[in-house]
């Protein structure tokens, strides 16, 4: 018995000892893998930052470029037909979506659907509007019944789009 209290006089204290070593060695290096991984993530937000804003340059870029009015200015030729405008406004709309489809990647669902919803109900608005001019009707017949439309809608699609970019670019500034 005598020898069981002599070993466990040494043990109980080292035991002791090599606890409290673990338990400060643990916190000192739970301490330091934080630290490590906020410095990492603040490197991370260093770089990304800058992509992000310019996704959503590029986003916003994308609601001016297919807004209806400044989309017509951009597509209507002299002596186009109303069915050539149309294929042409659908055609560059589409164009201009998918030059810009990864930047989806740097922005919420909720920026990337209200993109898409921007897109879809242009091109609804343009096949509408085509829908209401005669098979043999000229482009301006066309861009005449389409500003008739935007005059009707509230807040065109794109517009609605760009507020929620705005917003959410005004959160990471």
């Amino acid at each position: 018995m005598n020898e069981f209290l002599e070993i466990l006089k040494y043990v109980l204290p080292s035991s002791v000892v090599a606890v409290t070593a673990y338990l400060i060695l643990k916190k000192f290096l739970d301490r330091e893998y934080s630290k490590t991984a906020l410095e990492i993530r603040m490197n991370n937000q260093k770089m990304i930052t800058p992509i992000k804003l310019q996704a959503y340059e590029r986003l916003v870029l994308l609601m001016e470029r297919i807004s209806l009015n400044s989309l017509i200015m951009r597509t209507h030729k002299q002596g186009m037909s109303a069915r050539l405008l149309q294929a042409e406004l659908v055609k560059t709309i589409r164009s201009e979506y998918e030059h810009n489809l990864a930047q989806q990647i740097y922005v919420s669902n909720a920026v990337w659907d209200a993109i898409k919803n921007s897109k879809e109900e242009t091109i609804k608005a343009i096949n509408i509007a085509s829908i209401k001019v005669r098979d043999d009707a000229s482009g301006i017949d066309l861009c005449n019944v389409i500003f008739e439309l935007i005059q009707k809608v509230e807040r065109m699609p794109s517009d609605v789009a760009l507020e929620i970019i705005k917003a959410e670019a005004r959160q990471i500034m």
